[in-house]
């Protein structure tokens, strides 16, 4: 049986799925390596991954070889291309797509250089959101584009939940520092007031001043996957305003999952990752945000009534789904 070549290619790091749950990788290659092992389930598919890798090698029936390993004889039946058009150019086929993992403007697209390769290999846009489809503009899709619906891992689905675990008043911050983080450390001033016993963990990099000891902020010391599951569970209320140039926000989805209630602005894409008043809030101005971060720390009732709501969705969004509306798209242009 012939099988259906779909072949990814990408230059970020040095990584395979070997490093799933190392904290050296960011959402994007999270995202690349949980799609890949998932496809690779499907026996009549080839699967194989070209990236920066320095320990190639053959994983969950995945392939994973280096850049330089490419040549003119190479040719996919599918070709996705991780945030870069340049790349497309390397391997031979007659469907190719670019998956992008940001709200690129045209200023960037262009110093880039990635309009020429663009305009040659005609690629369909993967975007990862309704706000992402949105505000990619016309020029740098114009072949079409679709929206792929992502999910956390599977370790975050498979996390046993206590619902009557009432955890203490810990706030949590697990995402770039450069996303408003600003933000919310101007407004965790008087959320700290409110409820004087709450501490904020952010993620580092980050100086702590002797004024952010006094309001209980702390700085995570990021590691394995494990870890991070651990303080997401433990926490009471995920912090995260948003930012425009947040497509998807794969750190509010692991909250989210793992029944983490999260207090936002809806900036960028985090208004789709909250229903208002049911899994979280999305607050339109700065004291509606203290006021509703405060309420979920100091309310036992309110923070259990989220919890419960999110404990509902549970599973709702895997890799399984992934898969399918990857390979929906992938046949649409067959």
């Amino acid at each position: 049986m012939k099988k259906t070549r779909i072949y990814f290619i990408e230059q970020s790091t040095d990584f395979n799925s070997d490093d799933l749950n190392s904290s050296k990788i960011a959402g994007a290659e999270k995202i690349l390596i949980n799609i890949t092992n998932n496809l690779a389930k499907d026996p009549s598919l080839e699967i194989k991954v070209f990236n920066n890798t320095t320990n190639e090698k053959g994983l969950n029936n995945v392939s994973w070889i280096n850049l330089k390993k490419i040549n003119k004889y190479i040719i996919a039946d599918h070709l996705i291309s991780m945030s870069d058009a340049n790349l497309l150019s390397l391997i031979s086929s007659n469907k190719k797509y670019l998956w992008s993992h940001s709200v690129q403007s045209i200023e960037k697209f262009l110093r880039k250089k990635q309009l020429k390769a663009f305009l040659i290999n005609k690629p369909i846009m993967i975007l990862e959101g309704e706000y992402h489809f949105k505000n990619r503009s016309f020029l740098t899709s114009f072949f079409g584009k679709k929206v792929i619906k992502l999910a956390p891992d599977y370790d975050f689905i498979e996390t046993t939940i206590d619902i009557n675990k009432l955890p203490s008043q810990k706030a949590i911050f697990t995402t770039r520092s450069d996303r408003n983080l600003s933000f919310l450390l101007n407004n965790w001033k008087t959320i700290s007031k409110n409820s004087p016993h709450s501490e904020l963990h952010i993620n580092p990099p980050y100086v702590l001043k002797d004024e952010d000891h006094k309001l209980n902020i702390k700085v995570r010391v990021k590691s394995d996957k494990s870890k991070l599951i651990q303080e997401l569970a433990d926490s009471r209320v995920m912090l995260n305003p948003g930012h425009k140039g947040e497509v998807f926000c794969l750190a509010a989805e692991e909250a989210r999952e793992l029944c983490v209630p999260i207090v936002t602005m809806g900036y960028g894409s985090l208004y789709e990752r909250v229903d208002h008043n049911k899994t979280g809030f999305i607050a339109k101005n700065d004291n509606e945000f203290i006021n509703y971060a405060s309420k979920i720390l100091n309310d036992n009732d309110t923070y259990l009534r989220l919890k419960e709501n999110l404990l509902k969705l549970r599973g709702s969004k895997t890799y399984d789904q992934v898969s399918k509306n990857l390979l929906d798209i992938l046949n649409e242009n067959a």
